[in-house]
């Protein structure tokens, strides 16, 4: 898309089809477990987190997730931590990927919410399927909230908000990049 400061209709559907063809191609990056060039669609100074969920009584949904940068998450994660995460599973040595889990990422529901000329901020829903050994199953299934930054004229991801449907989670680790 071009530096424009009101995009067009066309222009807005044409950049979604772009931002959609890009979430998919990381997806399939992921599930083909070729994680260097996954972290090549990163920025260096990428923010990865996932609060933690809770039951909160009717009225107090702004304490349902926990506070970015205050209360615990799941993940709070940068580039260099990212890149750890993916060596230690290369080393063959990963007690909880040896062997890999076989995992889908299904995306959905891309909606562009804020757009501007090098940085765009997508909404987009993903149901992530797990299953390693015999008797390993497991589904996440949620929204991320994203900010695109156009790098070098293409997308890199400089911040991914994972937001989960359950608040307790089953599986016996998250190695899973979402």
């Amino acid at each position: 898309m071009h530096a424009l400061t009101t995009p067009t209709e066309q222009d807005r559907l044409l950049l979604r089809l772009e931002i959609e063809d890009f979430l998919y191609r990381e997806a399939d990056l992921l599930d083909e477990r070729r994680f260097d060039e996954w972290l090549e669609l990163l920025t260096d100074d990428i923010r990865y987190w996932m609060p933690m969920r809770r039951n909160v009584p009717y009225g107090e949904q702004d304490r349902e997730y926990t506070v970015e940068r205050l209360d615990m998450s799941w993940f709070d994660e940068g580039k260099t931590t990212l890149t750890q995460r993916v060596l230690q599973m290369k080393t063959g040595s990963h007690w909880c990927e040896e062997p890999f889990s076989r995992i889908s990422h299904l995306i959905s529901n891309v909606r562009l919410l804020d757009v501007e000329p090098s940085e765009v901020r997508v909404s987009s829903r993903f149901i992530v399927h797990k299953n390693r050994l015999e008797d390993e199953d497991h589904v996440f299934i949620g929204r991320r909230i994203d900010t695109l930054r156009r790098v070098d004229a293409s997308w890199k991801i400089a911040r991914r908000e994972i937001l989960l449907d359950q608040n307790v989670l089953l599986a016996k680790n998250l190695t899973a990049f979402f």
